[in-house]
């Protein structure tokens, strides 16, 4: 159980369940209070949403017990923690890591090993929730709320206050007038299966790159997602023509055991203290040493 305490202000809503949804508590959070033993109090006296609320008033919100998935058990292999707060942590996910767990493959994905880690901190009531999911052989930074409040309140951050950055070693060289720019193109399926293609009807997708280093027939490539389609930067690289490392699954070679590709950077407003939150790391001993030996 997580407890939040929130001060009225002067424009905010005045009814109690408007309020909340103000401030990032989604519905299915509400109503996972009201359900699952969580309460919400005014001024310590218990409340309904459809209560009237007053300037200075003091809301405090129980967010109740979150429900066991008899699916999901935890592991005890290890991660690294990049930034922890009491509301989410940011891990550097190694590539071959699942983000959450698949039908097939259920019992050491992030989300288990996150959970391994919240018992070994006698914190076995947290439940992880993924905000920024990788692809299994992306490396790189992975926010994860500690409760379905954080993630519904990162879920609301528009794209201008969420930043996510890459680096991606990719085949080929660009020219001197591509080395910046933004790809806007619609990605979608064709068919069934997981790969994505650039399409007329798909979704909209933008991708920002700029080009860091070049070198006889590789690239090395800093890239900000603008909207988040999957497999959206290994599709726009590859309509560029420029495949990453590894991507067999869109036409990169096969001297690179998985896509060259790692989210190292993230920047947000943290939605809990106001913080303005920025976060880098190195890129990955493989990817390091596959771009030396290019």
């Amino acid at each position: 159980m997580t407890i939040f305490k929130l001060t009225v202000k002067e424009k905010d809503p005045k009814k109690l369940g408007s309020f909340l949804l103000k401030n990032g508590f989604s519905r299915q959070a509400i109503n996972k209070s009201k359900n699952n033993n969580g309460r919400i109090f005014v001024n310590h006296k218990r409340r309904y949403t459809s209560y009237h609320l007053k300037v200075n008033d003091e809301v405090i919100f129980l967010t109740g017990e979150e429900k066991d998935n008899p699916f999901l058990h935890p592991s005890n292999n290890p991660i690294e923690i990049v930034k922890e707060t009491k509301n989410y942590l940011v891990v550097n996910k190694e590539a071959g890591v699942l983000s959450i767990p698949s039908r097939y493959e259920d019992d050491d994905a992030l989300v288990n090993r996150v959970m391994g880690y919240f018992e070994r901190n006698g914190e076995k009531e947290l439940k992880p929730h993924v905000i920024t999911r990788l692809d299994r052989n992306t490396s790189g930074l992975v926010l994860i709320g500690k409760n379905a409040v954080a993630h519904a309140r990162f879920s609301k951050l528009d794209k201008h206050h969420f930043i996510k950055k890459y680096h991606a070693i990719v085949e080929g060289n660009f020219a001197e007038d591509e080395l910046t720019g933004v790809v806007d193109q619609p990605i979608g399926k064709k068919t069934d299966g997981v790969k994505r293609s650039v399409i007329a009807d798909g979704q909209s997708a933008q991708t920002e790159y700029r080009v860091l280093k070049q070198k006889v027939n590789a690239s090395l490539v800093e890239l900000r997602l603008l909207t988040g389609r999957t497999h959206q930067i290994r599709v726009h690289m590859a309509f560029m023509g420029h495949p990453l490392y590894g991507d067999d699954l869109y036409g990169g070679s096969n001297v690179f055991p998985r896509q060259a590709l790692n989210c190292f950077y993230l920047a947000f407003k943290d939605p809990f203290s106001g913080e303005n939150v920025e976060l880098k790391i190195k890129d990955p001993v493989d990817m390091a040493q596959l771009w030396d030996r290019l």
